[in-house]
């Protein structure tokens, strides 16, 4: 603690040093990020490998939609798709090319599309050519999952600069009107600055080692400027204070006992939320955990070295260009406010709960979605062209689950054949289940004889191989079926979860989007409660320990899941009900565990700097009352403009169109709005009376209890 106003300047050089070095390499993490992070380490995953490595099925699928323009004939229509799908060959990018001039099923009316299939994944050079040659042509556009992604990668970057461009001169407005001084203002955005692009840094030279979502190059950057800015928002305040009451050392000093100790109890709340979503083994929660991790923990080391530092140097010039004055009478109304909140602890509480349990009412028409071609703003070519394409051709309303079946013997004999028809039959039996593209259905033979007859007949069997050939491999039998149901339905997982719960005579594994989503979906909701629990139970302990008390962290824990229902019931009013001008969406599956792991720690910031100042009034004065007045009085101010600068760095991605980041923005925006409003300018003083004495409750620490009672 004491080396920061012994060397100052040189923390000051090794900080600089260290931003431009990885600030060098956060140029590059752009290039690093790779999907949207729904990944698990599945079954799913397993029958996709063999698929690819056995079966030859593509890595990679472009679709090119074709619309017909009004002067255009059939035949010049014909020409066009005929004159692009000659260059793709041509130019030898494609493995393998579906025309629709080959396959009726790919045509429409006025509209048609191609596949091509890509034998590799990385396919940004074929893209960017692909768009280039589409640009030649009228009503010609590229979709599919490669060129999503690319797409959602650069509405994210591009997203990051708009809210940069909203967020941080509002929060500059913010702090001017918590400081008046120019100086203390830049100084919170410049710590904010540095944190995040070292952390966006270390995430680019992780990123060879993880496969990072591009949803980071929001999320980190939110969160590190709004913990970052409150941070050092709160320490500058701390230390103004004891500036005006002893000397600059004394003062850093104090501030870092008691500010910077505070700080760390707060990051440590938000560590745990954050560690917690460790536990749930998808792609997109390790990478947000992680990258989380990493800027609240630099957002703690530079508020405890960097930025006493530079206060240290900066002296008195800290409150250089004052340009709004502080008024004295400030502290007096938060101390009416306080004294008339308190007054009617009763009427205050029921009212505050009341209007949470109102916030709450549409949490239980929450549908939740895996994101994927809707987290695209509609103004993006590639979700207009697979819109049109899902729309026009039905593929939204079905879905394909594929099936591997492995045995040792041959899958032709008379045994294979019998085992193929039976599970065929099986597979066929549940309502929603089309169709069974079993070798007997793509034949188009009925019964095992027949086909055993048909493949001992050489001439037969040669018009058959091709089809075998595509189905079979050694002693895995790949079996498509086709369900009625759409990808995400329920119907469809239940499906395809009670078959992969069936016992068989031979191993089955399954495959496709149907089995993606229900593996999503089941590991989320088998590893949620663990994750709730060590949250809930950290906290706990990390709050008893800070307040020596254990009535204060269970309210503080019940105020907060009461504020996160009500801000899920008001983000499935806002988002599913379309209000305010927000296009109807479901919620994005990550925003609810997201949401509580990152507000659940962030609002706790704000409950221990009120707490912290509280306690410290009341260890003077033995008086609840007069402590939580004044511990109101003097902290609510700041509080509250560091919970608006909170809300204005999150809530400005309210402007951006990726909708998962969008969701997560609001969703964070509103939460901390309720907290820094109804629990603690309503619910925290009420209670606080009401509880009186019994707040600092601590029966296993006797000699703490012994000092409080003095």
């Amino acid at each position: 603690m004491k080396a920061v106003v012994r060397f100052p300047k040189i923390i000051m050089a090794i900080w600089i040093i260290v931003t431009f070095a990885l600030g060098y390499f956060a140029l590059d993490l752009p290039s690093k990020l790779q999907g949207n992070g729904f990944n698990v380490e599945g079954e799913n995953n397993k029958v996709n490998r063999t698929l690819e490595e056995t079966f030859n099925h593509p890595k990679g699928t472009i679709m090119i939609l074709f619309e017909k323009e009004t002067p255009e004939t059939n035949q010049d229509f014909e020409s066009k798709i005929s004159r692009f799908l000659e260059k793709v060959n041509q130019e030898g990018i494609a493995s393998e090319i579906r025309s629709p001039l080959e396959n009726e099923d790919l045509n429409k009316d006025d509209l048609a599309y191609a596949v091509l299939q890509f034998d590799h994944g990385g396919l940004k050079d074929e893209i960017d050519w692909l768009r280039s040659l589409a640009g030649r042509d009228g009503n010609v556009s590229i979709t599919g999952a490669p060129v999503i992604n690319e797409d959602i990668n650069h509405a994210s970057q591009e997203d990051l600069k708009r809210a940069e461009m909203i967020g941080i001169p509002v929060a500059l407005v913010v702090l001017l009107m918590a400081f008046g001084s120019i100086v203390a203002s830049l100084v919170p955005l410049i710590i904010g600055a540095i944190t995040v692009i070292a952390s966006l840094g270390i995430l680019t030279l992780m990123g060879d080692q993880l496969d990072l979502s591009v949803f980071i190059l929001n999320i980190v950057p939110m969160i590190g400027l709004a913990l970052s800015i409150d941070f050092s928002l709160l320490f500058i305040n701390r230390y103004r204070e004891e500036l005006e009451k002893q000397n600059k050392v004394a003062a850093i000093l104090t501030t870092i006992r008691t500010a910077g100790r505070s700080i760390m109890f707060s990051a440590f709340c938000v560590f745990i939320g954050l560690a917690a979503m460790t536990l749930v083994r998808i792609d997109i929660f390790q990478n947000i955990a992680i990258g989380g991790m990493i800027v609240v923990a630099l957002s703690v080391i530079s508020a405890n070295t960097l930025l006493p530092a530079i206060l240290f140097l900066l002296d008195k010039r800290i409150n250089q260009w004052m340009i709004i004055k502080k008024k004295n009478d400030e502290a007096d109304r938060w101390q009416r406010f306080a004294e008339g909140v308190m007054r009617r602890p009763i009427r205050i509480t029921l009212l505050a709960l009341g209007i949470l349990a109102i916030g709450t009412i549409p949490i239980t028409d929450m549908k939740l979605k895996i994101p994927e071609v809707d987290s695209l703003p509609t103004s993006y070519e590639s979700r207009q062209a697979m819109d049109r394409i899902e729309e026009e051709f039905g593929i939204r309303d079905k879905s394909t689950v594929y099936v591997i079946a492995e045995r040792s013997g041959d899958w032709l004999s008379e045994e294979g054949l019998e085992e193929q028809k039976r599970l065929e039959e099986e597979l066929s039996k549940d309502p929603i289940v089309e169709k069974v593209d079993s070798i007997f259905h793509l034949a188009n033979i009925e019964d095992q004889a027949t086909m055993s007859y048909s493949l001992q007949d050489p001439q037969i069997k040669r018009k058959l191989d091709p089809m075998l050939d595509k189905v079979l491999r050694g002693e895995k039998l790949l079996i498509p079926v086709t369900l009625f149901e759409k990808e995400d339905s329920e119907k469809a997982q239940d499906w395809v979860r009670e078959w992969s719960q069936k016992e068989w005579d031979y191993d089955l594994s399954f495959g496709g989007k149907v089995k993606f989503n229900q593996e999503i979906f089941d590991e989320i909701n088998n590893k949620i409660l663990y994750a709730v629990l060590l949250i809930v139970v950290s906290t706990y302990f990390i709050l008893m320990i800070a307040f020596r008390s254990v009535i204060i962290p269970l309210k503080a824990i019940l105020m907060n899941i009461i504020g996160l229902a009500a801000t899920f019931g008001i983000l499935v009013w806002l988002f599913q009900g379309g209000h305010l001008g927000l296009t109807p969406s479901d919620i994005a599956l990550i925003i609810p565990v997201m949401v509580f792991s990152l507000v659940f720690g962030l609002s706790m910031d704000y409950e221990v700097f009120l707490i912290s100042r509280i306690h410290e009034h009341y260890l003077e004065s033995k008086d609840n009352h007069r402590a939580t007045v004044e511990g109101l009085a003097t902290t609510s101010r700041i509080i509250t403009s560091a919970a608006l600068i909170m809300i204005v760095i999150t809530g400005a991605f309210a402007f951006t169109g990726v909708m998962p980041v969008k969701q997560i923005g609001v969703g964070i925006a509103i939460a901390i709005t309720i907290d820094a409003t109804i629990i603690r300018l309503l619910l925290v003083p009420s209670l606080m009376k009401l509880l009186g004495d019994w707040n600092w409750w601590m029966p296993f620490i006797k000699g703490e209890k012994a000092k409080q009672q003095g």
